[in-house]
Formats: C-alpha cells, structure tokens, sequence
C-alpha cells in the first residue's frame, strides 16, 4: 500500500500546482464565443397532468450564422431532458399540451412556411400531423379547452375572402421584379419589416386538421403588434368563445388603444367590452371556472410605458376592475390557480423580477418567490405546483418548480451550469448614490472574475434603453455585463429616472426631460464609482443603445463634468436629431408622448432635448453602429452622427449592418459587433496605461 499512498501524495500536490498555476493565471475569461455557445432555454409549458414540462433550447450555429430550436420534456419531479424527436430537420417551437396531454402541438417550416403540427406523445417516434396548411404561416397555437379546435394568428390580406386569394397575392408580389411600395397611411412599416398591405388576423382550425376560418376579419390588426406580454387571444372554459386583443384606431402610429373583444366561435358580431379605456388593454385569459375575463391594462392613452394594471372583467356583471390598483408596479405574466380563487404574476422590483399571488377579490398582492428575474408561471392542476422560469447576472434562463406557497424552490434545468461553472462569473453588486433633486438612484456593478481591490480598473458605464427600461439581475445577449468584466473592466449599470421597478412616478420623471434629470443621475452615479479606490477615473467609458445610444450621444456633448470625463463611447441605434427621428420612425404615439407633440407643435422641447444641437462641442473618441432595416431608431440616426463626428475631426467610426434592425440578431453578426465594441474601449480605455 506504501507506493499507492506515495503515489496519492504526489497526485495531490501535483493538483495543488496546476490549482495555482490557474489562479495566478486567473480564471478563464468569459469570450463573446463563448455567449454565443450559451444553450438558451425558454417557453416552458406544464402538462396538464402536471408531471411533465416542455421547453425549448435554442443552439446557435454560428459558421451557418443562425440559430435552432429544439422541444425538450422533463418530469417535474426532475431528471435528465430528452428532446421530442420530430424527424424534422428544422426548428420546432411553441410546444403547447393538449387539453387531456395526449397531443404537443407546435410550430415548425419544414416546407418553407410555418405551420401548426402536433404529435402523438403515447408515440414519441410517429411522424408528426400537419394541422395548419394556409399560405401566409401559422403561429402562436392555443388549444380550446374542449380540444376540438386550435386558435392561431396570420399574415393575411385583409380584402381576400379565401386562402386562395392570399395566396394569389403573395405568389404574384414574390414574383414581380418591381420591389416598389405604396403606403396611404402611417405606420406602413414597423421595427424590421414592411407591412405590405397585412393585417394580423386569428384564425381557429379543427385540431384534426381542416379549413382555417378567419375569426377578426376587416382592415385591423388582432391581435396588435405586441407591446410585449402574453398571449393576447383565448378560448373561454366552454370553448363556445373567444377574447382577443385589438386596435382599431384609424391612425395606429398615434395610439396604443388596444381593446378586449368577445366573439362567438361559432361565428357572429365581436363584441368591445373594453371601450371606455384609450389606454392599452391586452392578454385576455378566462378564469377556468368562467366567471372572469383577466387582462392587463395601462390607463393613459399613448403611453406605451404606462404601469400595466390586472384588470378582471365579470362576464355576470359586465363590469371591469382592477386588482392591482394600490400595486405600484408593471403585472407581466400571470395565471390563474385551477379554482379560480388566485392569480400569480410577475412584476418588476429594483432590478429584479418576483412573483405574487393575489386572490380575484383584490388586495395587496403577496410576494412568494424573490431572487433573480421569474416569468412564464404556469400551475399544476392539482393546485400544488408551480412551474416558472429565472434567470440571473450569472445565470441564463432555467425551468424552476415551487410550491404554490413559494416553498420548496427546486430547480429543474441545469441546462448550462456545466459549462459556465469554468468561468467564475461574479454576481451583480447592489449600490445607491444620490441623484437629481436628492432623489436616490439605484444601480449594480459586476467586477472582473479575478477582481483584486488593490488594483485600479478601467471602468464601463452601460446605459439602458427605453427610456422605461431597467438593468436587472438578468441574463443579456446584448449588453452582458460577464463579457466586458471578464475583459478587466469594472462595470457601471445605473438605473436613473425613467427606469422600471420604481414605482410608476419614477418612470414617469424622464418624458419631456431627456437630457435633464435623468443626466445627473448618471453623472453623479459614475462620479461616485470614480471616486471609489479600485476604479481608475482616468479610464472610463460609455456605451449604450437606443435611448442608450441617445444618452452617449448626449455625453458626447456635455462631457464637461469636472468629477472625471469620459474617454471613449460607443452608441448603438442612438436618437441623434430629434426631429429626423420624429419624421422617420414609426411609433408616433412614442415620439409625441416624450416631447409633448410634434416638431412643429412644440418645437421648443424637440430642440431643447436634441444631441444634434451640441455638435460644436463633440470630442471624445467614439464608435457609432447601426442596423439598416431599423426603422424604430432609423440609420439616418446613425449617419448624421457619424458625419457630424468626422466633421468635427474627432476619431471615430461607423460599423453598419446592412441586414439587421434595432438588435444585431444574425450570429457572426453579433460576434463582429461585441468584438469591434470591445477594441474600441480596448483601445481607448487600456492601451498605452497602466494597470
């Protein structure tokens, strides 16, 4: 036993070597391949038995520049994921269990257009039926309670009466060499594409397959283009109704008035239950007992950031009300407990995302899961179980089960733990600072994963978009704060005026006042991580995108603080000239709510507000980039910027995408984008300084 036990000792101090030999050459860094090789896990779905949950991950392939998504079933009690195997060399998503479990329904393109297929799950390996066959696809599947029918959204044109038709018209426009387009009413196109003369409309098909009947007919969007949130159509308990979402507005780009109808699957009149509100009111959901309509709704008009409150509408009564008055807070997702008593949702709170139940006669809301960003909750029938989704700073998303109490949280997916364990991601740090009118401001910091107190850092303050937006303890693909630690910066995510999780005022602080309040509460924010002994003030940068973007376009205009300046910026689809942005965007409700009118009604505060005016003072170093089919910030932005910095002679460049929008989607893309971002702080902020 002697030269075993020798053997063992030389073994462990071997082991001990290599451990410090890893230490002092610290961890891994976090790369932006390695982002992109993050399996990304989303839309779980609970059977109706509620002992299995499906889900889908989605693999990036980045040498064929594009992404996949693949269907996976667990038990909810745990054990390994294994994948539906559809015998479809394609994407497959939006897994959605029957009424009785016996049938997955999903969405996936086999043959170019997306359809609706479902697969018999007592057979894993049978062929899967094809449901939908209508030319402009199929999408966003909801079963009827009864089973007998599906719910899906299209595409359609809205003076065809027939399938035929539409495909008539879709062949003959693919075919013509003219690529010309002709609008007679505003919002002809929208983030990333043209509207063509479509409408959205919801079609209901027989689950056996069948003709698909057109259920919203006319010249309407319903459901409306999302301003985010669930599914905004459902059948009722008796699957003899349906309630869904629309906007019927003449001029669209001036409103958000979504509406509530009912109609009856059999065919008829819809009916507006919601007309009194010129808010938005969306994500119908019945009660399963019947007697209520949930749905979320914001009371101003034109304000696409107002809080969302949950409303329930008595089908008995007729009547509407909301249960969440006294909650200052936006509802996301919910669902109703299977006896109708409660409901769990979602909402934002200081950077993170807990979920509450409140019960259908109102009250304060009761927080029973905190930690992380939790969304997608889904309850068991038997009224035990939660099933949910969380992500985290140093987490992407997984699958979560609780009791309904908030107890006993168990995670369920480990989809990637495995892989980001070498990393050493550091969690977000809490921190607080004073802001504008003594108000304080709340943010969050992610150090380097070998982070050393002693040492001084470049740092990088992240500026989100929105304006109503927020950093949160989550996951991004976008803005990861890891890539930019691993990196050896110091990362600065503040959360000025105009962020969510607030209460509603501290949103509403930043319309009509861009570059004020809200500028300070950056400024001071970042003046005191300069002032903090690990942060080296000479080497601080900015970036940001969409109202983010606007932000650094504005620093690069004021960039006087005597606190410390900034060395270098990078805006990303950033406003540059207000009024340009006001004749070329789309969602006019948007530009109109932020300025109090158009350039021409009130001028004033279009160029108080603009970064174009302060040209004259533009000198840091800075990258702009920019997609061209991004017509909610459109490349104009981006070009005036760009010309306005070389006109100046100040050292910068412009990376434009031809193929890409408001988000750099495509994989290459994303790596070339991350990658010329992280160069030009390299740059600016590390090269020829000392460390």
């Amino acid at each position: 036993m002697k030269p075993l036990r020798i053997l063992s000792v030389a073994v462990a101090l071997a082991l001990v070597v290599m451990a410090q030999a890893v230490h002092a050459q610290g961890v891994r860094p976090f790369t932006v391949n390695d982002l992109l090789q993050v399996r990304r896990v989303g839309d779980p779905q609970l059977s109706p038995d509620g002992a299995t949950v499906a889900f889908t991950i989605t693999d990036v392939d980045k040498a064929a520049n594009r992404s996949r998504t693949n269907i996976y079933l667990m038990p909810t009690a745990g054990g390994a994921p294994r994948q539906l195997m559809t015998r479809m060399n394609v994407s497959v998503s939006a897994p959605r269990w029957s009424p009785d479990g016996k049938l997955l329904a999903f969405v996936a393109a086999p043959e170019g257009t997306p359809q609706i297929y479902v697969m018999d799950m007592a057979a894993p390996n049978s062929e899967p039926r094809k449901v939908t066959n209508i030319s402009t696809g199929a999408g966003d599947a909801v079963w009827s309670p009864d089973g007998s029918m599906l719910a899906f959204v299209s595409d359609i044109y809205p003076e065809c009466k027939d399938d035929a038709c539409n495909k008539q018209r879709g062949d003959a426009a693919e075919a013509s060499k003219v690529k010309a387009k002709l609008a007679d009413r505003l919002l002809f196109r929208h983030w990333t594409s043209w509207k063509e003369g479509k409408r959205t409309h919801i079609f209901i098909v027989p689950s056996a397959g069948g003709t698909a009947r057109d259920m919203t007919p006319g010249d309407a969007d319903a459901p409306p283009f999302s301003l985010g949130g669930p599914t905004d159509y459902a059948f009722s308990p008796d699957s003899k109704e349906l309630a869904f979402a629309s906007n019927t507005d003449k001029d669209e780009s001036l409103s958000t008035n979504g509406d509530i109808f009912i109609v009856p699957v059999a065919g008829g009149a819809p009916k507006r239950i919601t007309e009194a509100n010129r808010g938005a009111d969306l994500s119908p959901l019945y009660s399963p007992d019947g007697r209520f309509i949930a749905y979320r709704s914001q009371a101003k008009a034109g304000f696409e950031s107002d809080r969302w409150r949950l409303m329930l509408y008595d089908r008995k009564s007729g009547q509407a009300r909301s249960i969440t008055e006294g909650f200052d807070s936006y509802v996301e997702g919910f669902a109703f407990s299977p006896d109708s008593k409660k409901i769990y949702f979602a909402a934002p709170e200081r950077g993170r995302q807990p979920l509450y139940e409140i019960t259908v006669a109102g009250g304060a809301p009761r927080k029973i899961i905190e930690g992380g960003i939790n969304d997608d909750v889904k309850i068991a029938r038997d009224n035990r179980t939660l099933v949910f989704s969380r992500n985290s700073a140093t987490k992407p998303a997984e699958i979560f089960r609780a009791v309904v109490d908030g107890s006993g949280v168990t995670q369920l997916t480990k989809i990637n733990e495995g892989f980001l364990t070498a990393f050493n991601l550091r969690p977000v740090e809490e921190t607080e600072w004073m802001g504008a009118e003594n108000k304080k401001i709340h943010g969050f910091i992610v150090k380097p994963p070998d982070f050393d107190a002693s040492r001084k850092y470049p740092m990088i303050a992240l500026i989100h978009g929105g304006p109503q937006g927020a950093w949160n303890d989550a996951w991004s693909y976008r803005w990861n704060p890891q890539i930019y630690a691993a990196r050896g910066y110091v990362v600065f995510m503040p959360n000025p005026r105009g962020s969510t999780g607030y209460g509603q005022q501290f949103t509403d602080d930043i319309s009509g006042d861009w570059g004020g309040k809200v500028f300070t509460d950056i400024m001071n924010g970042v003046a005191e991580m300069a002032a903090k002994p690990y942060v080296d003030r000479e080497r601080i940068g900015a970036a940001g995108a969409s109202y983010g973007g606007y932000m650094v376009n504005w620093i690069e205009g004021h960039n006087d603080d005597p606190r410390f300046k900034f060395k270098a910026l990078v805006s990303h689809a950033g406003v540059f000239n207000l009024a340009s942005m006001y004749g070329a965007t789309e969602e006019l409700w948007f530009t109109e709510w932020e300025f109090k009118g158009s350039p021409w009604t009130n001028p004033e505060m279009y160029e108080r507000w603009s970064p174009h005016r302060f040209v004259k003072n533009f000198k840091t170093p800075m990258l702009v980039t920019h997609g061209e089919i991004d017509y909610r910030v459109p490349i104009g932005e981006g070009l005036q910027l760009f010309t306005a910095l070389q006109r100046q002679g100040v050292e910068s460049k412009l990376l434009y995408f031809p193929d890409e929008g408001h988000w750099i989607l495509k994989p290459q893309n994303s790596e070339l984008w991350h990658n010329t971002v992280l160069e030009w702080f390299d740059k600016h902020l590390k090269e020829g300084a000392g460390s």
